[in-house]
């Protein structure tokens, strides 16, 4: 390998994980104009469908976000209607978010999305699996 090999775009790592990313997300994107949110808000009301009530540090950390992030989208969300932000009695420095009627509502329409775009992924159920396993192995650092 010469010298400046390794600075070549098809090298890198990060390109391909790259650009699969922003195709995947507009994959997504097609589905959310009916439900009227984009993909971050889609990944947090993921994460309140598993577990609703949370704190935004807890969801922040399972989306791999900080509260900076977080917090504007939540605003944003909480004036669509979708979620309830409330201050904790005991330490008001911790913001509870929870899902409203709407947001639990769009849980029905949502659950429609991923098989439609199982549709368009030319992977086969196995190498999905293995990419996510090796995916999330880049991300823990395992």
């Amino acid at each position: 390998m010469k010298k400046y090999d390794i600075l070549k775009l098809d090298n890198q790592l990060c390109f391909p994980i790259y650009v699969a990313s922003r195709e995947i997300i507009q994959g997504y994107n097609q589905y959310f104009g009916e439900l009227d949110i984009t993909y971050p808000q889609y990944l947090v009301l993921m994460v309140l469908w598993e577990e609703d009530d949370m704190t935004v540090n807890s969801i922040g950390k399972r989306l791999h976000l900080d509260s900076g992030t977080l917090t504007p989208l939540l605003k944003r969300m909480e004036i669509k209607g979708l979620i309830v932000r409330k201050r904790c009695t005991m330490d008001e420095r911790t913001v509870k978010i929870s899902l409203t009627d709407k947001g639990k509502q769009l849980r029905e329409n949502a659950v429609k999305i991923p098989p439609q775009l199982a549709k368009d992924v030319s992977l086969t159920n196995e190498e999905v699996d293995t990419l996510k396993k090796l995916i999330y192995k880049l991300i823990n650092k395992e």
